[in-house]
């Protein structure tokens, strides 16, 4: 049964064309541009956004900038690709998934001896990014959705959905996996202040599947796991550390926290490309703080008093003593993750 979902970006003759997630749910808005300057404008901005998405969208920003050079020389293309890459470090510094994806194809094409082998290399590197994630999400769906039966209640925070991928999403894929596997639950979203991700994304992708979804305010998760039987959260990530240190949509941690004393399994669904080796320790991943006035502001409509300011860390980091697992697309990864996470990244 095919799912009622749009696909969240796409590279087709030269041109990506993507959902502008900043417009839904009130509209369905497709943007279709040829200059990577574009696409990195949208990582920044948010119209993009989800680490996988945002992957995928880098990659797609490099195949631009291939795509079109005018350079005649290798050397010139290289150098554009390079501006272009280094533009793309400075739109999100938290998901990992973008540096990734920014020197998978670099790696790719640096070796090219003409501007038509790099221009191949970029783009078919590029479209490979992209079908390997939605494979990987699948594959994630098909690991996780035995965590998921039939009566069940899941809670979720932010949008770790179809939007937030090149398609199916990370933490939706065990829903969506489930739900075509015939098993019927309902599901919790967590509104995610200030862009309103769990509220406007996921709550719109569950509907639009028919899957029975009801939203609640980041503020109530105490009080609904006492008097409502939530059997199993699932969030996405952004970075994950070498000992499982989970970065992830600012409310992650204490939706953890509630979940421990409440006897609630946690599990984060992410592909291994979602994995940093390189660190360990949570204070070891970069935080983005964003700026104040999208949490003084609502649709431009400001909400703070005026000459208030506020202070906007995107994302939070949840210990890995918190954690019951990571469903990754290789299987579902149990403590002690500081052994385990290697089984399944080398």
């Amino acid at each position: 049964m095919p799912l009622n979902l749009p696909r969240t970006i796409e590279f087709v003759d030269g041109r990506v064309r993507f959902i502008n997630q900043l417009k839904l749910p009130h509209a369905l808005e497709y943007v279709e541009t040829s200059d990577w300057r574009r696409v990195a404008e949208a990582i920044r901005r948010m119209e993009v956004r989800g680490a996988p998405a945002i992957g995928v969208a880098a990659a797609f920003a490099l195949a631009l900038a291939a795509y079109h050079t005018r350079a005649r020389v290798v050397d010139e293309a290289w150098k554009e690709l390079e501006v272009c890459a280094e533009e793309l470090r400075r739109t999100r510094p938290t998901a990992v998934n973008l540096f990734w994806a920014i020197n998978r194809v670099l790696e790719a094409a640096k070796s090219a001896g003409s501007v038509e082998e790099l221009r191949r290399a970029v783009v078919e590197t590029a479209l490979e990014i992209q079908r390997a994630d939605e494979e990987a999400n699948r594959r994630i769906g098909e690991h996780g959705e035995s965590l998921i039966g039939d009566g069940d209640t899941v809670m979720t925070i932010c949008n770790a959905g179809s939007l937030a991928t090149s398609y199916y999403g990370t933490a939706t894929a065990p829903l969506y996996a489930a739900f075509e596997r015939g098993k019927r639950f309902k599901v919790l979203v967590l509104e995610t202040r200030p862009y309103l991700q769990g509220a406007r994304l996921t709550a719109w992708e569950l509907h639009r599947v028919g899957i029975p979804v009801k939203i609640i305010t980041d503020n109530a998760i105490g009080i609904v796991m006492q008097k409502e039987r939530v059997d199993l959260v699932i969030t996405g990530a952004d970075r994950i550390t070498r000992k499982g240190y989970v970065a992830n949509k600012v409310g992650t941690y204490p939706l953890a926290l509630v979940a421990k004393e409440h006897g609630v399994p946690f599990y984060v669904a992410a592909p291994t490309s979602t994995i940093d080796l390189t660190i360990e320790r949570g204070d070891e991943i970069p935080i983005e703080v964003r700026p104040g006035s999208e949490v003084t502001e609502i649709y431009g409509v400001r909400i703070a008093p005026e000459g208030v300011d506020a202070l906007y860390y995107a994302f939070d980091v949840t210990p890995p003593k918190l954690v019951s697992g990571i469903i990754t697309e290789k299987g579902i990864v149990y403590p002690p993750f500081e052994k385990n996470i290697l089984k399944v990244t080398t």
